[in-house]
């Protein structure tokens, strides 16, 4: 089914064609008729599937049909989570609306705000927004939502990881009541359906893949290190494959920073990303990252989201994430609109808990490798994924009266108690999703 089909005017039509685009992915397919059509749209897909384009495209189609923001207004306004998710969404907008007479600004945080208010005191149809960022504006009187037509919450599931529910409830009671909603998660969870209930109006729920399942694009491999010889062993991957552009995760800043470092002394160009850098010095960073100036970016995982790289080749996982949902957006990255990816990560023996979460997340063990000269002195044992067995219906038996059974071959032994389910009880569980206070790009 080729885009013509979807009913998109011909500007937006000529603005896909010049990038190249000539079969809409599944989730466009399902959802630019949706949106066109009015409904509220909740949508579970995965980083790589479309999904921007999906709610972009109709998005510039209805605002054209209409009048021009007046000063101060917005008419369709875009959450984001991060500040790198924004700037790609605001690109998105730009390159699909081209050929249209439609305004659009992004403003987030790490920036100066006076260009921004400067912005939208003169209106605009299109504002991508941070939450902390739009309620910032907002205070000091810079923008008015009373022509608001739409609503979209961009990878809402990551808004409500960061801490970010109480200001979308702060900016939800400033909206009228009468728009369009549009969802867009990576999965339908409890919190995220919760959220929808008192969002959406009988909306039209796509899902165009499994949930907390990696795209079968992307080729997963585990290599076997000693936690003292991860550096050394990504340095010779690298070097040894010839790599060019590799996208390494780190738990933390610091230790983003510190093996950008490292991988500078062995001579492999690196830089870091992560919140503590500034808007100017994180740009930069992906700017020499997608135009080769440095072969490896190194990145925790916040900063990470929102990263488009068209054929990004490698991703490498230099510590395991503690939230094993977080594995699937890492790898991601990579194997996306049909090209072919390599995710490999990096496991020493201390971690085997957390690849042991993460493999009943992706539903499917993982074979472990060793690169000859790393082979480790604790290898990592191999943990047999087992899908859950359906409960058996109950027989139907005659109640025996407790006086019988406790007569029937003397002191009957109990069951073993089942072990707590609670997180902090259970040693060998994997770490639980850890609730962050608030944060404000």
């Amino acid at each position: 089914m080729p885009f013509t089909s979807l009913g998109l005017c011909k500007p937006l039509l000529r603005a896909i064609e010049e990038k190249g685009y000539h079969t809409p992915s599944p989730i466009q397919a399902q959802g630019i008729p949706a949106v066109l059509q009015g409904h509220d749209i909740m949508a579970a897909a995965q980083t790589g599937t479309g999904k921007t384009a999906s709610f972009t495209l109709p998005l510039l189609q209805q605002l054209a049909a209409g009048q021009n923001a007046a000063p101060y207004q917005v008419r369709a306004l875009i959450l984001t989570p991060t500040r790198e998710l924004a700037a790609q969404v605001a690109a998105s907008v730009q390159e699909y609306g081209k050929y249209l007479s439609l305004s659009s600004s992004v403003v987030f945080g790490g920036v100066k705000i006076n260009p921004q208010m400067a912005q939208l005191r003169q209106g605009v149809d299109i504002l991508i927004a941070t939450p902390g960022r739009l309620l910032d504006l907002f205070q000091q009187k810079a923008v008015k939502f009373e022509s608001l037509e739409v609503l979209i919450l961009d990878e809402a599931d990551r808004m409500l990881d960061m801490g970010f529910i109480h200001d979308i409830k702060k900016i939800l009671a400033l909206l009228p009541k009468k728009r369009q909603n549009l969802l867009f998660s990576a999965t339908f969870s409890g919190e995220i359906r919760t959220l929808a209930k008192g969002l959406l109006n009988h909306p039209v729920e796509i899902s165009v893949s499994p949930n907390n399942s990696a795209a079968n694009t992307v080729k997963q491999r585990v290599f076997e290190v000693d936690k003292s010889h991860k550096t050394a062993l990504l340095s010779h991957l690298i070097r040894d494959n010839l790599w060019q552009q590799v996208l390494v995760f780190t738990r933390t800043k610091h230790g983003a920073n510190r093996l950008a470092q490292r991988l500078e002394r062995d001579s492999i160009g690196a830089v870091a990303i992560h919140g503590n850098k500034s808007q100017g010095a994180r740009t930069r960073a992906l700017a020499e990252f997608k135009s080769g100036k440095v072969r490896v970016l190194v990145a925790t995982d916040i900063a990470a989201r929102g990263i488009d790289i068209i054929e990004l080749p490698h991703v490498i996982n230099f510590e395991l994430p503690n939230v094993p949902e977080d594995y699937v957006h890492r790898i991601g990255r990579t194997g996306r609109a049909g090209s072919e990816g390599e995710a490999i990560s990096l496991v020493s023996a201390d971690e085997v808990k957390l690849l042991s979460a993460i493999e009943k997340v992706i539903k499917q063990t993982l074979v472990r490798e060793q690169e000859p000269g790393f082979v480790p002195i604790h290898s990592v044992p191999l943990t047999k994924f087992a899908p859950p067995i359906p409960k058996p219906k109950p027989a139907q038996t005659k109640s025996v009266p407790k006086s019988r059974v406790s007569t029937m071959g003397g002191n009957l032994k109990q069951p073993p108690a089942k072990p707590s389910l609670r997180r902090g009880r259970d040693s060998s569980a994997p770490p639980q999703r850890q609730r962050n206070k608030p944060i404000r790009p």
